[in-house]
């Protein structure tokens, strides 16, 4: 043992401390860590009290000074107790999204309300219907649980839901055209985030893809010259993450329908990210809605639950009782239906839109998304001194230094995301943090900084600035209560 600047006791590596250093049994039967024990059971707190001994043996094998008070029993428990912490803690996380983008892909998309998740967790804690029908006391279909509510809304004869859109365009497709033809324009052979590919979901579900008309232009003679015998099914696909704009031409699914039914064809629509409302109500870009595919003629039409409709992962398939009866035989339709929880939450979402007056004070997403941007700029012009404060360095030689970063109200534009609308914005309001300096060093030490509190903070960085677009911040506490620990983050004393 020698001692260190700082006058306290360091442990070096030798056969003395290595002998020192306590057994896994001693540690486990000393009084500290008893509770421990108790709390979590023998198995976790004794493998991760080995792996403990094991990296102290190895720093001390590698000559690396350690304080002794950090061998000390207590402080042995202490970081027991917090390794422990560490392991059981959920790897799925709360963050905070200041990207600007509401429904996020990458953070969740949707968000659920208190009362949809209350509604769950009582059905989760408990016995239910799932499948099981209360009327007759036989067994039930999952699907009966959903299908008169989609039903009601969308106009449709009948429906049915699986676990997400592309697994309700898969199984549209292998159930109504396997071994055949599906014929899809070429400007709506999109590819959706994580490398979702039409022509590949037709490959997957046993059918050929027929390309027809142009990148730009498609008409209803490209339809008809390709419809044969082999013909199984017509696809139109809504770009629902990108737009072609210019000299464009497209076939509108009444016309489409006409054309795919002359033939004895059905058609069917993917609306992707769909919604059940007219969001121009709500002062919203307009999408296609799948009560508007019906009207027009479509045999099939399958949108996504957790996108504009605000609700959890789920592809709704809805359309003519004959094709929803032939998707719902489909053998795949077991392996690719939904559990019981998020079952759950889609009915509790679905029933908020028989209230239409209240859906935009109930549901996250519309509440979200129409946002007034008064109360967005309020919000911002409340943080920024606060955030200011809490980014200004720790300078008591002298208080006349400058602070290590700027921050500003702005004017933002916030998208709806999830492949919805994407050229559309919503103006927005938030902060833009610079570093003083320039350097994209101190840039990315605020953003690791901000990613590592109790509740991460996602924010997005644009011409060497982090844009903190607080649309979706509807409670200003969530982050400003974190600023002391994001100072402690930048400029608190390092561990050793």
């Amino acid at each position: 043992m020698t001692r260190m600047p700082g006058d306290e006791s360091v442990v070096h590596g030798s056969k003395a401390p290595l002998r020192g250093l306590p057994s896994v049994d001693a540690l486990l039967r000393s009084t500290p860590i008893a509770s421990l024990v108790e709390r979590h059971g023998h198995t976790l707190v004794a493998t991760e009290a080995r792996r403990l001994i094991d990296r102290l043996r190895q720093r001390l094998r590698d000559g690396e000074p350690i304080p002794a008070s950090s061998l000390a029993p207590a402080a042995l428990a202490e970081e027991l107790a917090s390794e422990c912490a560490r392991r059981l803690a959920p790897t799925m996380r709360r963050v905070i999204n200041l990207t600007g983008t509401v429904i996020h892909t990458n953070l969740g998309r949707a968000l659920l309300s208190d009362a949809m998740m209350a509604e769950a967790q009582a059905l989760m804690t408990a016995p239910n219907n799932l499948e099981f029908d209360l009327d007759d006391g036989g067994r039930g279909d999952r699907d009966t649980l959903i299908e008169p509510l989609l039903c009601e809304l969308t106009g449709a004869e009948a429906a049915t839901v699986v676990n997400n859109n592309a697994a309700g365009v898969l199984l549209t497709v292998a159930a109504l055209a396997r071994g055949r033809e599906v014929i899809v324009s070429r400007g709506e052979l999109v590819e959706i985030g994580g490398a979702f590919r039409i022509p590949d979901v037709m490959a997957s579900a046993g059918a050929t893809l027929i390309e027809v008309g142009t990148t730009n232009r498609t008409h209803a003679a490209d339809y008809r010259r390709a419809i044969t015998e082999r013909t199984a099914l017509v696809m139109k696909v809504h770009p629902s993450n990108y737009a072609i704009e210019g000299f464009t031409a497209a076939v509108d699914e009444a016309e489409l329908a006409s054309i795919a039914h002359g033939a004895g064809v059905p058609l069917a629509t993917d609306l992707g990210s769909g919604a059940l409302i007219d969001l121009a109500v709500h002062g919203l870009p307009r999408e296609p809605l799948p009560q508007q595919s019906l009207a027009h003629g479509c045999d099939v039409v399958t949108f996504s639950g957790d996108k504009l409709l605000g609700g959890p992962q789920a592809g709704l398939i809805v359309g003519s009782r004959e094709t929803i009866a032939r998707i719902r035989k489909h053998p795949m339709k077991r392996a690719l239906r939904m559990s019981k929880l998020p079952l759950a939450v889609l009915s509790a979402t679905l029933r908020l839109y028989l209230c239409p007056e209240k859906l935009a004070e109930r549901l996250p997403t519309l509440r979200l998304l129409t946002r007034p941007h008064a109360a967005i700029a309020e919000t911002a012009r409340a943080l920024r001194p606060l955030v200011a404060e809490a980014l200004q360095p720790p300078s008591p030689a002298d208080p006349r230094m400058p602070p290590a970063y700027d921050v500003e109200v702005t004017a933002l534009n916030s998208q709806i995301g999830s492949g919805s609308l994407p050229l559309e914005r919503l103006p927005s309001c938030g902060l833009a943090i610079r570093p003083c300096d320039g350097s994209g060093r101190a840039l990315d030490a605020l953003v690791h900084a901000l990613r590592a509190l109790p509740t991460p903070v996602i924010g997005r960085i644009d011409r060497q600035a982090l844009l903190l677009d607080l649309r979706c911040l509807e409670d200003p506490r969530a982050f400003s209560e974190q600023l002391p620990r994001l100072r402690q983050q930048l400029y608190g004393p390092k561990r050793p």
